[in-house]
């Protein structure tokens, strides 16, 4: 029997709108959007208003700052999939003159280009784009501030160039590629370039008073794959279903998998988070969100993803300062999965095909050295090998056209994993990236590097 629940549980809903209304008030945000995403599909909405009556839903748009930069790191992972470019080809391959083209396209995306965080002269997200209508005025005359690929700086002209890049390689402006390739097949038709009604407008909260002051919204003409988009709770919610499991007509779940993992140093202090390539990385409360957080004067907004509980959120807030969108997004993330764990998948045989003796030959425990450790099945003909005492390297493999397997993640992540046989065809031992696994600890007749004491085991 397959049990599924669409709607979510009043007490459950009920503490999503609790935790909202306590993010309004304390963060004395004129107005408060939050949104649940559950396996694929808006499943709670809820908002606040300082004005009784006119609260924003889920279809009224904010400013979501740079959130935009995960659209733009995606039009980028399109370019490489088709071939066009290279994630490690410097930018000056594609994007001609711009005086910082020795850094990688991988670099930029994932932060770790050495570029300066903002750009230079007046506060570009408060002035007008007219004020830097070059890339040379966006850069400045100093645009390194750190060696390439040395550590993580978050760079807002890094994604200014990223959007850049995809008009000289596409032939079209970021936002007709923007269009065309994510919001049309996604069908986020409320995620626009210029705010479109109803939109929430954008107001700084005085820090020492309960008074208000509108924001300007100004374009951000060069700068806008860094932060310019303006977006809904129910649009968003679309873009985190993609996030979470990919989407054929936009980027291949295997492309959006590699986004997620960590793709540069992290800075100090950053331990608990790290950068993908356009998305930020975070562990809290035990499990690990994908996403990213944006702010532009007036607005500050989150989207959090837990791919393993099938879940995400989306928090909106139109003040400058004060609402913490990123707590609340992880914590609306938290109170669905602590009230309504995920049913996990029903056990199931593997296919007939996917099944030989000579695979399920090779399962059971394998030692390295005096290490022990498992070698389980899993789909497709893919191995997983992890510590039976629980400490040591636990790796995924996929098996590969040829024979062997390749490792996926962890130490062993692109090691390749393959079977030694004897002169007469049994198998002698697994070879890992030059480490011998054997089926006993240390055997005379094992083939260990350095030998094994003829002696054999002693006591004291």
């Amino acid at each position: 029997m397959t049990t599924s629940f669409e709607a979510l549980l009043p007490g459950t809903e009920r503490a999503l709108l609790h935790r909202v209304a306590v993010a309004q008030s304390e963060g004395r945000a004129p107005s408060f959007v939050g949104a649940v995403v559950r396996d694929g599909a808006l499943v709670w909405s809820g908002s606040r208003s300082c004005v009784d009556g006119h609260a924003p839903d889920a279809d009224t748009q904010f400013r979501i700052g740079s959130l935009t930069k995960v659209f733009t790191a995606v039009l980028v992972m399109r370019l490489r999939d088709e071939g066009l470019l290279g994630l490690d080809d410097p930018l000056e391959l594609h994007l001609k003159g711009t005086g910082a083209g020795e850094v990688t396209i991988a670099q930029l995306l994932g932060h770790s280009g050495g570029l300066a965080a903002e750009a230079p002269g007046a506060w570009w997200e408060r002035s007008s784009a007219s004020l830097r209508p070059e890339l040379s005025d966006v850069l400045g005359e100093r645009p390194f501030l750190q060696t390439p690929g040395r550590r993580h700086h978050y760079s807002n002209p890094g994604y200014t160039l990223l959007g850049s890049l995809v008009e000289a390689v596409r032939g079209v402006s970021w936002e007709e590629a923007l269009r065309r390739e994510i919001l049309e097949p996604l069908g986020m038709g409320r995620t626009t370039v210029d705010p479109v009604a109803p939109h929430a407008g954008g107001w700084a909260v005085h820090p020492w008073a309960d008074v208000m002051l509108p924001e300007p919204s100004e374009s951000l003409g060069l700068m806008a794959p860094a932060g310019q988009l303006w977006s809904t709770a129910a649009d968003l919610a679309r873009f985190a279903a993609f996030l979470a499991a990919g989407d054929e007509r936009v980027l291949a779940v295997a492309s959006v998998e590699e986004m997620r993992a960590p793709a540069s140093p992290a800075g100090e202090g950053d331990w608990d988070g790290s950068y993908g390539l356009g998305l930020q990385l975070l562990r809290k409360d035990g499990r690990t969100l994908i996403g990213h957080t944006g702010s532009l004067p007036g607005f500050v907004a989150a989207l959090w993803v837990s791919v393993e509980d099938g879940l995400a959120a989306i928090a909106l807030a139109n003040a400058t300062s004060g609402p913490l969108t990123a707590v609340v997004a992880a914590d609306l993330v938290r109170i669905v999965a602590e009230a309504e764990p995920r049913f996990p998948e029903p056990w199931r045989p593997l296919p007939e095909a996917e099944v030989d003796e000579e695979l399920l030959a090779l399962t059971g425990p394998w030692y390295w050295g005096t290490y022990a450790y498992g070698l389980r099945l899993g789909s497709e003909r893919s191995v997983v090998l992890e510590p039976l005492t629980g400490v040591g390297r636990r790796a995924r493999f996929r098996a590969l056209p040829e024979g062997g397997w390749v490792g996926l993640n962890g130490y062993y992540a692109g090691e390749t994993l393959r079977v030694v046989r004897r002169a007469d065809g049994r198998v002698s031992h697994l070879d890992l990236g030059s480490f011998v696994f054997t089926r006993e600890p240390y055997a005379p007749a094992d083939a260990v590097p350095g030998g094994v004491d003829e002696a054999g085991w002693r006591g004291l």
